[in-house]
């Protein structure tokens, strides 16, 4: 495989842009969304770079398959990840966490959307009609945005909450998944920062 420093900045671009799909979405990009993407004009210029990643090893491509492209062997994500658990965090109410290594868990990476960087125990019940049961491990990628209606880690008032993410006018608004919770609505007076997005959950029996 070719150093990344050897590709073009639009390939550079492409190749990110391939790798991140699969992170969100847990499926590769066509050629068609790779050529709205970029703003080619047809699906033919996006082949032409698609076949110019695959001779520099970065991708391989199944042929007459739609959304064939699967990240080269050293690109892809490990099949066992080490997650480190850090804690604990309300889904009725705000808590706050133990920020100590509770322990590190070898786990199967198909578990997860994406791959997280921590786990976090879940306390409460007001994510049950998304899946997330009281007692259940989350994973969480770190990150400091959310779009609209993704679940969230958030720090509200120096506590931790996990919840859906809603943007509602010009604040936020934080969503349980269970009708005997009210949302939480999030003006400029609250100290709000999103630590995290769900990527997945393990239930430990």
């Amino acid at each position: 495989m070719y150093s990344m420093n050897k590709l073009s900045p639009k390939r550079r671009a492409i190749l990110d842009f391939i790798r991140q799909r699969i992170a969100d979405q847990a499926q590769p990009p066509s050629l068609a969304d790779i050529a709205t993407a970029f703003g080619f004009a047809s699906r033919s210029v996006a082949r032409k770079h698609i076949q110019a990643l695959t001779e520099a090893g970065f991708i391989e491509v199944t042929p007459n398959q739609a959304r064939g492209i699967r990240l080269a062997g050293a690109l892809r994500r490990p099949e066992v990840l080490e997650i480190p658990v850090l804690g604990q965090v309300a889904a009725g109410r705000p808590i706050g966490p133990d920020v100590d290594i509770h322990e590190q868990l070898m786990l199967d990476a198909h578990l997860f959307s994406r791959s997280p960087d921590y786990l976090l125990k879940v306390r409460g019940d007001s994510m049950i009609d998304d899946g997330i049961l009281d007692g259940d491990l989350v994973g969480i990628k770190q990150q400091a945005d959310a779009r609209d209606g993704q679940i969230i880690v958030a720090r509200l008032d120096g506590e931790v909450t996990i919840k859906r993410f809603e943007r509602a006018g010009g604040h936020y608004r934080l969503l349980p998944r269970n009708p005997a919770y009210a949302p939480v609505e999030v003006g400029p007076e609250h100290d709000f920062v999103i630590e995290g997005v769900f990527c997945g959950l393990v239930r430990r029996g």
